[in-house]
């Protein structure tokens, strides 16, 4: 059974086949590894081989991994319920899943006096599942404009989750939406640049259409155990 080095390893390189085969530069897209419902044991192992920066979709399961790996990157990629919000503009360092202006608000507002500003990402429903968080496309601008003067947060992109699907034609087209999206609110002169969207099995398509970010989880540590709370 391969290593989670060589799991890294071995997803790096499709990052960097994908980028080159779009005449990108590999360096323009960062892992984010996503380590929701894996050990910290397992974490540290890819701290070891060169990783940094970690998704989690559990706020308390990640204040955990925090007391134990303090000096890593911690990025919040799972909803963000109203009473969440404090522990989140505490402690993480991104929070991927903004969707209304009142988490926004709060995460502004709670975050410490002293400490950078937390960057954040609205989350966008490019599919419009009934059972998926986001917001609609419509709705993207004006949250991003009720966003951009809040003092502690930064506005840094989007994130989305399109449907799953073996269908690379309708994945490439998904991520195109969120591209051509982020694209016109750079345009309209918001100073944006991450797009955080793929995972590992359609990262590729998601690279090709621009993602700067992907979210890798089971390339990384296989698959994921069962939760009993999402606390």
């Amino acid at each position: 059974m391969a290593t989670i080095s060589e799991n890294l390893q071995v997803v790096r390189g499709r990052i960097e086949r994908a980028a080159r085969a779009a005449r990108r530069d590999p360096a323009s897209v960062t892992l984010l590894a996503v380590s929701k419902t894996h050990p910290v044991a397992r974490i540290e192992e890819a701290r070891a081989a060169g990783q940094t920066a970690f998704g989690e979709n559990y706020v308390q399961e990640a204040l955990e991994k925090m007391e134990a790996l303090p000096k890593l990157e911690w990025h919040l990629i799972g909803p963000l319920q109203s009473n969440k919000t404090r522990p989140a503009a505490e402690r993480f360092d991104w929070v991927h899943t903004v969707s209304s202006e009142k988490i926004a608000r709060r995460l502004s507002e709670q975050r410490p006096e002293g400490r950078a500003p937390l960057n954040v990402l609205i989350q966008v429903n490019i599919s419009e599942e009934a059972t998926k968080a986001g917001v609609r496309t419509d709705e993207v601008p004006d949250l991003a404009q009720k966003i951009l003067p809040l003092k502690g947060v930064r506005l840094r992109g989007l994130m989305a989750v399109p449907e799953p699907g073996a269908d690379t034609g309708l994945q490439r087209t998904r991520f195109s939406e969120v591209r051509k999206l982020f694209e016109e609110l750079k345009r309209q002169g918001l100073a944006l640049d991450t797009l955080s969207m793929g995972m590992s099995d359609d990262m590729e398509s998601a690279i090709e259409e621009g993602a700067t970010m992907v979210r890798i989880g089971t390339a990384i540590f296989g698959m994921r155990a069962k939760v009993k709370s999402a606390a």
